[in-house]
């Protein structure tokens, strides 16, 4: 490591010195996170599980004709929460545009098909109401509003995935078919509600 802090590059031949040097450097980063986690102290924390059964269980309470976000279950992580909720969508039902302030969605797209735009300008920006679902349960801190004026337009369908960083703008300028998409939201902050369990799934969480 150099006088600034920034460690020099280091260049490999190719071939079994370089293979050799992998494993190496492989076994060291293992041996870190060891070393970094014993002395820490903090206690290695369990898996959980969300089955196929827990998310269409949740999508079957949702209204048909409207759109709806539910928050599956909200995991502590230690240094962030991580969520995973479900959304259905319904083609005749109004779209409107959101953004999230600290919180990063990544939407994979189970059933249907539909314009996603992010970016742009929001139109008519209204900040979501803090003591309801949406801040409290859902993404934490948000603004709504009617459209997005330019941003980025594509077509998107099932199996499909989407990152949308906090702060950015996102929605469905149409709906071809009622979609449902799972969303993964990454919570840096704590905002989100740890141990939340959706009330659909609450009897199967014993696991």
């Amino acid at each position: 490591m150099n006088e600034s802090g920034v460690a020099p590059l280091v260049r490999v031949p190719r071939g079994t010195m370089r293979r050799t040097l992998l494993v190496i450097l492989a076994m060291l980063c293992v041996t870190a996170q060891a070393v970094t986690r014993s002395q820490s102290g903090t206690p290695q924390r369990p898996a959980v599980d969300i089955t196929n059964a827990d998310i269409r269980a949740t999508i079957k309470t949702a209204p048909t004709d409207a759109v709806t976000d539910q928050q599956i279950r909200v995991v502590d992580i230690g240094t962030y929460n991580v969520a995973v909720g479900v959304l259905h969508r319904a083609a005749k039902a109004k779209q409107t545009a959101i953004s999230h302030a600290q919180v990063t969605e990544v939407y994979h797209i189970i059933d249907g098909a539909g314009t996603f735009v992010t970016g742009g300008e929001m139109l008519e920006p209204t900040p979501s109401p803090s003591d309801g679902n949406t801040v409290k349960v859902l993404v934490g801190p948000s603004t709504g509003g009617t459209s997005i004026r330019g941003g980025h337009s594509r077509r998107v369908g099932p199996g499909d995935v989407i990152v949308i960083p906090p702060g950015v703008a996102h929605w469905f300028s149409a709906v071809e078919s009622d979609m449902n998409y799972l969303v993964v939201r990454i919570d840096a902050q704590h905002v989100l509600p740890a141990g939340y369990v959706n009330p659909a799934i609450a009897g199967s969480t014993a696991r």
